[in-house]
């Protein structure tokens, strides 16, 4: 055998690397973010590192596996959560608003063997995806309003997607974690500024409401608070009617003589005889 070698080096260090590259190909490392379907001549006949809801990492399946070289092939699948974008559409609401969406879905391929049959690769299955992604869109924002977009009611309608979306990717092997959108708009031009035109009117009239009830308030506050001065004074006069003129006498004097408290009164003249009873607290109620 040392003398082959010696006599043919050439022929031996090819068989060398030919048993090299037989050993290394016959034993690949799968990493523990990938899971792979060996192909036998076309058809899968096994599974390594298959993603497992709650599976630990560093679980059997990742790390030295074997194949038949030539006759075997791998398919790297990806088990982490993936992202698809949706291309930006157009989406017709409830009240005739067209909108434009921009969304994406993070997702994640739980059944390899299926994803394999279906799309073959994770390019194609994000092609097989996208079209299918923006049609549940359009069908859940169809059934609503604009103004639902802005509101709290925003995530109930991204979980409809999400479970909507969830039965038919789950026949490509693919389970979908998270729907969201990025982005809604109202197209540029007449309808954007219909929309603007529309909102503003609407927060007149809010605004004129509000006002309307203001006043209304205000007028009932008035009117409580004159009817509950009005007993007060029934009750003071009751009591002592002498101080009931007396309070009401000098009132209309300072209105009078003296005007509004922080104002110039105008210049006024009263011509009154000293006996005119609009007088008599000046002359005394002894005279």
């Amino acid at each position: 055998m040392t003398g082959f070698v010696r006599s043919h080096p050439i022929m031996t260090a090819v068989v060398g690397l030919i048993a090299l590259f037989l050993v290394i190909t016959s034993f690949p490392v799968i990493s523990e973010t990938e899971q792979v379907v060996v192909v036998r001549f076309g058809k899968p006949v096994r599974i390594y590192n298959k993603y497992e809801a709650g599976r630990p990492i560093g679980a059997a399946g990742a790390g030295i596996n074997y194949r038949i070289p030539f006759a075997e092939e791998l398919v790297r699948i990806d088990k982490r959560v993936l992202d698809v974008d949706m291309q930006t559409q157009q989406v017709l609401s409830t009240d005739q608003r067209r909108l434009q969406v921009d969304a994406f879905a993070r997702y994640r391929i739980v059944d390899p063997l299926r994803m394999y049959i279906s799309a073959r690769t994770e390019s194609q299955l994000q092609e097989q995806l996208k079209p299918i992604l923006g049609s549940e869109v359009r069908n859940e924002l169809g059934k609503i309003e604009f103004a639902a977009l802005l509101s709290p009611e925003r995530q109930g309608i991204m979980d409809n997607v999400r479970t909507s979306l969830n039965r038919i990717a789950s026949q490509y092997g693919v389970q979908i974690v998270d729907v969201r959108i990025k982005r809604t708009d109202l197209p540029d031009g007449a309808p954007l500024e219909s929309a603007y035109d529309s909102m503003r009117t609407a927060r007149e009239q809010e605004a004129r409401s509000i006002r309307a009830q203001g006043m209304k308030q205000a007028q009932i506050i008035q009117a409580e608070a004159d009817a509950n001065a009005a007993k007060t004074y029934a009750a003071s006069f009751g009591k002592d009617a002498d101080f009931y003129d007396f309070y009401r006498a000098m009132q209309s004097y300072r209105q009078t003589f003296i005007g509004e408290p922080g104002k110039q009164p105008a210049p006024t003249t009263v011509v009154l005889s000293p006996q005119n009873d609009y007088l008599k607290e000046f002359t005394g109620r002894s005279r």
